[in-house]
């Protein structure tokens, strides 16, 4: 008979090799997990090496059984969040959980209910999750698209945990989607009238970033998105140590090409970040750099081939929001993008997002340019 379950804050380096190295014995036997690398998702769990634990404190448990880790969850709070109001997901008293995984329902229940325990000793009162850890991250639980690999950036889980959430007093709050379009085919004729129209507009230009300047450009990117976001349902502003982070992680794939700024009258209005799907270079290393996986991974980033791209952001500012020009300069952000895609890294399939349920404005391009929803998210809440 196996032994009882107990469930432990985490007090050691080696503890959080143990949080990290669980999903991939989880996982090893589904085709759809991507395993992440092992050294960058550790970083995300230190301090001083996430941004965002600037300004959240968290706590990490692992669930064991007879020596043998059997589950793990964090419980956390973005000390930012709690400044936003309440009626934009997050507010005072809202903690988080994430980073969730369990080999059985009873595990589950008994790791919720630590962070929970957490979180209320703290002074919360509610709970939000799975958020894996920031907004920005990893929000919600899949519950829809398991029959494919997520892209760069987006995470999967088991459909089980769906239930268990559930059971554990969980109440749906939010759903995020992606979307997916092909690319190698142009867009409807009313999309393509569109951008020739704004190519013909005198106040428009679409630039390339430079990657030369990345902190500047990487500025203008940050002010553009706290503005454009800052109404949305979950909006935490984004922090400069946040953006530096993230810039090292991502620079290694960023590509002048395939992020844009629009600029109205010599103003920046305008941003789309594109990103190679990395997940098809990184899925056979089995989370591993070690012996040659780095190498190829290299090789790979000097002139990366890919089937998909992903956008996981973009923004118009908010003056501009509910007029035309938003549309048009985001179409013709998407449009330029996609002749890039096709043309400089061999990409056949686009995927954007994720994107908030009621953004009537995205949903709406997402719908102008054919593309459909292939991944839905499911974030939860409950009292405590």
């Amino acid at each position: 008979m196996p032994g009882q379950v107990t469930i432990r804050p985490i007090d050691s380096k080696g503890d959080l090799k143990k949080f990290v190295a669980l999903p991939y014995r989880l996982y090893k036997d589904d085709p759809n997990w991507v395993p992440p690398l092992k050294g960058d998702a550790l970083k995300k769990l230190i301090p001083g090496k996430n941004g965002w634990l600037s300004h959240a404190k968290q706590q990490l448990f692992l669930a064991e059984r007879d020596g043998k880790v059997v589950g793990r969850i964090s419980a956390h709070i973005d000390t930012l969040a709690l400044e936003m109001p309440a009626d934009q997901g997050f507010g005072p008293g809202c903690g988080q959980f994430g980073y969730f995984d369990a080999e059985d329902e009873a595990i589950a229940k008994a790791l919720i209910a630590a962070a929970e325990a957490w979180l209320k000793d703290q002074g919360m009162d509610r709970v939000l999750g799975p958020l894996s850890a920031s907004i920005w991250e990893e929000p919600g639980l899949l519950i829809q698209g398991f029959d494919h690999p997520p892209t760069i950036m987006m995470g999967h889980n088991k459909p089980e945990y769906q239930g268990w959430i559930e059971r554990a007093g969980y109440q749906p709050v939010k759903q995020v989607m992606t979307y997916e379009l092909n690319i190698a085919q142009e867009f409807p004729p009313i999309v393509q009238r569109i951008v020739q129209m704004g190519e013909r507009n005198e106040r428009i230009r679409i630039r390339e970033v430079d990657k030369a300047k990345f902190d500047e450009e990487a500025a203008i990117i940050l002010y553009i998105l706290n503005d454009a976001w800052s109404d949305n349902w979950g909006f935490v502003p984004f922090t400069p140590p946040e953006i530096d982070d993230i810039g090292v992680m991502l620079k290694p794939i960023v590509y002048n090409d395939l992020i844009r700024i629009a600029e109205l009258d010599g103003k920046p209005v305008a941003f789309m970040i594109t990103l190679p799907n990395l997940n098809e270079a990184i899925k056979p290393l089995n989370g591993n750099l070690l012996p040659l996986g780095w190498a190829k991974l290299l090789l790979w980033l000097r002139k990366p081939q890919v089937s998909t791209m992903r956008v996981p952001l973009m923004g118009v500012v908010k003056e501009l929001q509910a007029s035309r020009m938003a549309s048009q300069l985001a179409f013709m952000m998407i449009e330029y993008i996609r002749r890039a895609a096709i043309s400089n890294y061999g990409a056949t399939r686009g995927e954007i997002g994720w994107v908030l349920d009621d953004n009537q404005g995205m949903n709406a391009i997402a719908d102008a340019i054919d593309s459909k929803v292939n991944k839905v998210y499911q974030i939860y809440e409950k009292r405590i």
